[in-house]
């Protein structure tokens, strides 16, 4: 399992190709890349973060994507600083025996890392910059799991 917290860009095809390269025995490979989206005018996005404490979070909710599902490995790569709209914000990759684990575990991963994992995210548009908050959507997303 990797996990990494950074500030630099990543390449999503690079990272692709080497996890399934890494998952010998896998049957099934999922991955998913959250984009910074430009919807109503934003230009960038903000994602501050805790050292040491936001890596705790993110390896629990990976520990608990492992220890329900069968996988053969995960991958986490969550971004931080300032991105502008169409940069990469994170990655998730899980790899499986079967493509039903691959997926279960990967939206388990998307669903905690949205609303558990510690980031504090700010939007900057034209007219200024606001916290976004917490969306009841993203809480009721997690009670499927």
């Amino acid at each position: 399992m990797r996990l990494s917290v950074q500030e630099a860009p990543f390449d999503l095809g690079a990272e692709s190709v080497a996890f399934a390269g890494s998952v010998a025995g896998a049957g099934a490979v999922v991955t998913f890349t959250g984009i910074v989206r430009g919807d109503g005018g934003l230009t960038a996005m903000e994602i501050e973060h805790y050292p040491g404490m936001t890596e705790r979070a993110i390896r629990a909710i990976a520990e608990e994507a492992v220890a329900r599902w069968h996988l053969t490995d995960a991958l986490v790569i969550h971004r931080h600083g300032r991105l502008a709209v169409g940069e990469p914000i994170m990655m998730v990759a899980t790899a499986a025996p079967h493509r039903g684990d691959a997926f279960a575990a990967a939206e388990f991963l998307m669903d905690y890392l949205k609303s558990r994992a510690p980031f504090w995210k700010k939007e900057i548009g034209p007219t200024g910059e606001a916290w976004v908050a917490a969306k009841d959507e993203d809480e009721a997303a997690l009670k499927r799991w």
